[in-house]
């Protein structure tokens, strides 16, 4: 039975890393959980009888500590980093943003397996973190859809390219003309995925697939440009590998996250049929190029990945904010690519990613730049 902690199990990945272990009660016990302020903690905690829980929110860890006087509290994000340095069978990284890197850090020099779906862990950190964890000997999962399906199709050496896929997001059909006065509230109408608000907005600007081809560069050791983005509206394929003979192997699964979340939770295991099969028969799959003149955010992404360094850090903590300020109605769709290359032009000169701290300084000094523009515009 593995010892397990989740990070972040009050949101949409969080909650299905649970629904996984309802389903196989027999091989996951539940350790640690953690949330920002969502008191749907209290019904996991009696369901789930963990150890150690942390919370960001001061009244909800005090009620908590009151209503359970066997559990052992932890607060704000320093007692999520605290959670981390205990030893687990398998941490699942379900924070939202930059927030995700130090807890990875911490997590992997207390040789804890992670399993990664925070990927701006490797998107801002990438350079750090996978060098520690080869140094520590940890492994770190992959729980992306796409990265999942590319870990299980990577059987052999000689790899050409990686085909990552994307649903096109909310806003996929939408000339550049709509997508001037596109509101968030219809990016988050996602035709697929059922995702938290800030992977949805950005599926919807296509930095989700920008970022995820950071991650890739980082997880799997590919340059960036032998990673490319094709919009595969059904999201059944959820990404290939194509090997130097030409030949493509992919990983095709109803679109439910449960199911690469389970492959992660599972591993070295394979589990058995849990949630929805697809059903192939009648249905077609079909395959576009991502339009990078609609959609710039991808066409910044893939310098950023070439650039590797600071130009990613950058470009995510300028990206986080512009984000909520999106969702906030304080700004428009194309607002978030304009605003990220300010801060790019501002801030990147070519430096590395050679320190955490030099990570976070950059990332704060990002964020209070961006914040000034949205209110001085």
């Amino acid at each position: 039975m593995k010892e397990i902690c989740i990070l972040g199990s009050t949101g949409s990945i969080g909650t299905q890393a649970l629904e996984v272990v309802d389903k196989y009660p027999d091989k996951f016990k539940v350790k640690a959980l953690s949330c920002n302020s969502n008191v749907l903690i209290k019904e996991q905690i009696r369901k789930y009888m963990p150890e150690y829980v942390s919370v960001c929110d001061s009244e909800l860890a005090d009620d908590l500590e009151k209503n359970f006087p066997d559990l052992t509290v932890f607060r704000g994000y320093e007692g999520i980093c605290e959670l981390a340095d205990k030893k687990y069978d398998l941490l699942l990284n379900a924070l939202v943003g930059i927030s995700g890197l130090k807890p990875t850090l911490r997590a992997i020099k207390a040789h804890t397996t992670i399993a990664l779906a925070n990927k701006e862990t490797l998107v801002a950190g990438g350079d750090i973190v996978m060098p520690l964890a080869k140094q520590e000997g940890v492994d770190i999962l992959p729980v992306d859809s796409e990265h999942s399906a590319i870990w299980q199709s990577l059987t052999a050496k000689n790899v050409s390219r990686l085909l990552l896929t994307a649903s096109g997001g909310a806003f996929r059909d939408k000339s550049k003309e709509e997508l001037k006065s596109a509101k968030a509230a219809d990016a988050l109408k996602h035709p697929n995925w059922d995702m938290g608000a800030k992977v949805t907005i950005d599926s919807a600007t296509l930095m989700n697939k920008g970022l995820e081809i950071i991650e890739a560069m980082h997880l799997f050791g590919v340059d960036s440009e032998d990673i490319k983005v094709l919009v595969h509206r059904q999201s059944v394929v959820h990404s290939m590998v194509e090997y130097a003979d030409g030949s493509v192997i992919a990983q095709l699964s109803y679109p439910d996250m449960r199911l690469p979340i389970q492959i992660a939770m599972l591993y070295p295991e394979r589990g058995d049929y849990a949630f929805k099969k697809y059903d192939f028969v009648g249905k077609s799959l079909t395959f576009e190029d991502a339009d990078e003149d609609r959609f710039p955010c991808l066409r910044i992404a893939k310098y950023c990945a070439k650039e590797r360094g600071l130009a990613p850090v950058i470009m995510n903590g300028a990206n986080e904010v512009l984000v909520k300020a999106y969702l906030d109605n304080k700004i428009g769709f194309y607002d978030i690519p304009y605003f990220i290359e300010k801060a790019l032009a501002e801030f990147y000169h070519g430096e590395r990613a050679e320190s955490e701290q030099i990570i976070y300084d950059t990332d704060s000094d990002v964020r209070k730049y961006v914040e000034d523009l949205i209110l001085s515009r």
